[in-house]
């Protein structure tokens, strides 16, 4: 089997990473008077001037213990309470081979991970 190389396509995955520097953030929440560190927040994101963005938290219509952050063929990420990171495997197709699974699970937690994890 060839290895393809993943790092070719920087939106394989389909994940678009930026950075917006110098940036005004308005944020209006329901939850807290200002956004916690490590805290999720369901909401709207727009992009409203030249260098001015406005986030308006949504009403949750289910509250979710864990949510998920990537949905894949073969895994699930969800975040913990905590802020930690969990892999979760899905089920495995009945007619792959074990090498051709175990590589593609790779792929797939190596883009994810790309997407989610900050470079320290």
């Amino acid at each position: 089997m060839e290895a393809k190389n993943i790092h070719s396509n920087s939106n394989q995955e389909g994940w678009n990473r930026n950075t917006e520097l110098c940036v005004d953030l308005k944020t209006i929440l329901r939850s807290d008077r200002r956004a916690k560190n490590n805290k999720d927040y369901t909401g709207v994101l727009t992009h409203d001037g030249r260098e001015h963005f406005t986030f308006v938290e949504t009403q949750p219509t289910t509250a979710k213990r864990n949510p998920q952050l990537f949905k894949g063929k073969y895994i699930t990420i969800t975040r913990w309470a905590d802020g930690s990171l969990h892999p979760n495997f899905r089920p495995m197709p009945a007619d792959t081979s074990v090498e051709h699974y175990a590589f593609n699970v790779y792929r797939e937690l190596l883009g994810a991970l790309k997407g989610l994890v900050e470079k320290n």
